[in-house]
């Protein structure tokens, strides 16, 4: 049964969170909660839950706009329009007795045949449905989403004995294609996949890091990055999710596991943790955790507590040669003499080998374990990844050798050799009976890291490599350091342009890294500035834009497919694509007025011809000026694929993909079905711009933000010098300004920023501090 309509009953932050995911898809979704004791509105929980959506930091809705699809309401009056909805979300407290009651309540009121499902996290789904009616049990599954459900690619599904596949099915599909979650299918297990091996994870890491004498930071200087986790590490982590929420989830997992399961053995009282709990100290919601930020006489000093003695003192960057020592590797890490290395092993090993005891407990194969731990705690590697980098035999040996259990899938994959291994240019998996087996992605799933394990570049550089993905569509990846573009970026650009309008049908510009591309490297132009060597940047920005007017003009489609951030010339490419394909958390903008520069390879230019009339739009010259204006002006950056096509960084037929995994494969059919309706490039265009009147108005309104103190001095001359790029120069509304002619006042605008002291300072900022510097 597809799903055209859902309902999330509980309103609190996680109901609240997964209904703006499901609108966020454009699918109308009701969001039900009790009647409060309290006021005249019956469904005042509901509305208060979506202006807080409205509110939120980082944001749950993806536009604004998508909170129209959500509809308050409450479980005493609205039950009867569950007749139209195909799935209802339970997410409401851990308590079987009250959600089964909601069951109950539900029988009658639903969709013959849709899909019931519960987000609990602790509850097994025997318990949930135990005396339930066979209609229920039937159509229902456990849906457990991370936390926030926009940003944590996780979907945990667990099916019961009685539920009908096409339910897990439907619901893995719509998860899958339509939330943009890598679907885990878990089995019936204490704290399913994600939860099971994660709060192992950090009871382990307490547990050593006070067996050891560490320090928070310490602590968390091994594990975090070194081992692949995000930078909080640990103790940053339990302060990030609550600290009075631990007990309750050692308490869940206590209760659900057998007494000799190894996550028995490593609880312990912390009267710590208690005392913390009771003052209030439960991590950034409250006054603050294991770190807090003392703001005594007026200062902001941040603290870490002495895990021993309870007490705060200022925090200091721990200082320890094995978090160095990582960068060679986990066995390096674990290997390393100094505390941090003790740490390192004594987590690791019981972490991995723990892991390695669960399947196929909790998950038929390392793979669902792997996906789980990296998209539900957005680690780099999973257990299994981590076991085969630093080697599954000389890790099986280490084990024994220090009389540690080997569980038996480990002494598997030690005989095999890796838990993972490349055949006939495919990935294959090994399964706990010693056979290995191929990794099949999805339908409709291309990745170019799998195209990359059976074929060579068709072109590479440094900085960028061109690909064969099938069908005569190429794609171009950058790969330099966070996809800062440099002049070999470019020239591989135009290399793949003339090399596709040769030999192949179309090109996508794509690549699997955390970002797209941030941008020019401006660490490259700050060097050539400080030695006057303009000749060069003045190549490099003529280059940028031989570049990228060859991808827009190019005799066959180009398709750009983003993610994560899409800054300053990184979005310019795409802004000369054909059409975009964009990853749903794609976070474009043009920010260089933010180092004291300009767009410079055509981003003024298209920002202008985004915001062009219609031929029968009575509207002058001035407004589409105004809004290019505005937009590069103040560095405005979309938060979202759809809060792009809001800004016009995207067109209106542009297209948004929720599932990363699917964004490749959904760009080259884009350019396939382009290259089917006999594609065309566009044709040069030409502009009618105010010239130095529509030059004036904007700087007086930016000198009236001066005086405001909204602008500093050196904004005036960055807005002055867009201005006369957006206004035409030295034009007249009678004249034509061609696309070319913009792009030489671009140049000229750069060039003459670029030699001027505060931008230099600017750029110097941003490289030292990753902040903009307001000068």
């Amino acid at each position: 049964m597809p799903i055209k309509q859902a309902c999330v009953i509980g309103a609190g932050v996680m109901g609240a969170g997964i209904a703006a995911q499901i609108a966020n898809a454009g699918v109308p979704v009701l969001l039900l909660d009790i009647v409060p004791k309290d006021g005249t509105d019956r469904s005042a929980i509901a509305k208060g839950a979506i202006e807080k959506l409205l509110k939120a930091d980082p944001a749950p809705l993806m536009s604004k706009a998508a909170a129209k699809l959500i509809t308050p309401g409450n479980i005493e009056d609205d039950l009867d329009q569950l007749g139209d909805v195909d799935w209802v979300v339970e997410a409401i407290i851990e308590r079987i007795d009250l959600k089964q009651g909601l069951y109950h309540k539900l029988e009658g009121k639903r969709k013959k045949g849709s899909v019931l499902s519960s987000n609990t996290s602790t509850i097994p789904l025997a318990k949930l449905v135990e005396g339930m009616p066979e209609t229920v049990q039937a159509d229902f599954c456990i849906t457990h989403f991370f936390n926030p459900p926009r940003y944590m690619r996780l979907l945990e599904i667990v099916g019961g004995v009685k539920t009908r596949p096409e339910v897990l099915k439907d619901i893995s599909d719509f998860g899958d294609r339509m939330l943009g979650k890598t679907i885990v299918r878990a089995k019936d297990t204490p704290g399913f996949v994600g939860n099971r091996i994660g709060v192992f994870w950090m009871q382990a890491a307490v547990t050593a890091a006070l067996d050891l004498g560490l320090t928070v930071e310490e602590a968390d200087a091994i594990m975090g990055r070194p081992i692949g986790a995000p930078k909080t590490g640990l103790f940053g982590l339990l302060d990030l999710v609550g600290l009075d929420l631990m007990p309750h989830v050692d308490k869940s997992m206590a209760s659900l596991l057998a007494p000799d399961d190894a996550y028995m053995k490593l609880r312990r009282p912390w009267p710590l943790l208690e005392k913390m709990i009771a003052d209030g100290y439960t991590g950034r919601k409250g006054k603050g955790g294991f770190y807090r930020l003392n703001t005594a006489g007026g200062g902001k000093v941040k603290e870490s507590i002495n895990l021993i003695t309870g007490d705060y003192s200022p925090s200091d960057r721990a200082r320890l040669d094995s978090a160095d020592a990582a960068k060679g590797g986990l066995r390096t890490l674990v290997e390393h003499k100094d505390k941090g290395g003790q740490y390192a092993w004594k987590v690791l090993s019981a972490l991995l080998s723990y892991a390695a005891s669960l399947v196929p407990e909790i998950a038929d194969d390392v793979v669902a374990v792997d996906q789980g731990m990296k998209t539900g705690y957005n680690w780099k590697r999973g257990p299994f990844e981590m076991i085969d980098q630093m080697g599954a035999a000389w890790f099986a040996e280490k084990l024994a050798a220090e009389k540690l259990p080997v569980p038996p899938f480990l002494a598997t994959a030690a005989k095999a050799g890796s838990f993972y291994r490349v055949e006939d240019g495919a990935t294959q998996h090994l399964k706990p009976d010693g056979s290995y087996t191929k990794l099949v992605r999805p339908d409709g799933v291309l990745l170019l890291s799998d195209i990359k394990l059976s074929s060579k570049p068709i072109i590479k550089n440094g900085s960028a490599s061109l690909w064969d993905i099938g069908d005569g569509v190429a794609c171009l990846e950058f790969h330099s350091k966070m996809n800062a573009l440099d002049p070999d970026s470019l020239a591989l650009v135009k290399q793949s342009v003339d090399h596709v309008g040769k030999k192949m049908k179309a090109l996508v510009i794509h690549n699997e890294a955390e970002n797209f591309s941030v941008g020019a490297n401006i660490g490259l132009a700050l060097f050539a500035a400080n030695i006057a060597m303009w000749p060069m940047i003045d190549d490099m920005i003529g280059t940028g834009q031989s570049a990228y007017k060859a991808v827009k003009f190019a005799p066959f489609p180009v398709v750009g497919a983003p993610s994560g951030m899409a800054l300053g010339g990184g979005c310019e490419v795409l802004l000369h694509c054909a059409a975009i394909q964009a990853h749903a958390e794609t976070y474009m903008g043009l920010v260089e007025v933010g180092v004291g520069l300009i767009p410079g390879w055509g981003g003024c230019k298209e920002m202008l011809l985004r915001y062009q009339p219609g031929p029968r739009d009575p509207r002058g010259p001035m407004p589409p000026v105004a809004q290019a204006f505005e937009a590069i002006s103040l560095a405005k950056v979309a938060k979202s694929a759809a809060e792009a096509k809001e800004l016009r960084f995207l067109r209106k037929d542009d297209a948004i993909t929720m599932n990363r995994d699917r964004l490749l494969f959904d760009a080259k059919q884009k350019a396939l079905a382009l290259l089917a309706a006999g594609y065309q490039p566009p044709t040069p265009q030409e502009l009618r711009l105010p010239g130095p009147t529509g030059r004036t108005a904007l700087q007086l309104a930016v000198e009236g933000f001066a005086q405001q103190g909204k602008a500093m001095p050196h904004d005036v001359t960055v807005s002055d010098a867009l201005a006369e790029v957006l206004s035409g120069g030295k034009t007249d509304i009678t004249d034509i300004v061609t696309e070319d002619q913009i792009s030489k006042l671009e140049k000229k605008a750069f060039m003459t920023l670029l030699h001027t002291g505060p931008t230099l300072a600017r750029m110097e900022h941003m490289l030292t501090t990753g902040k903009p510097l307001r000068n």
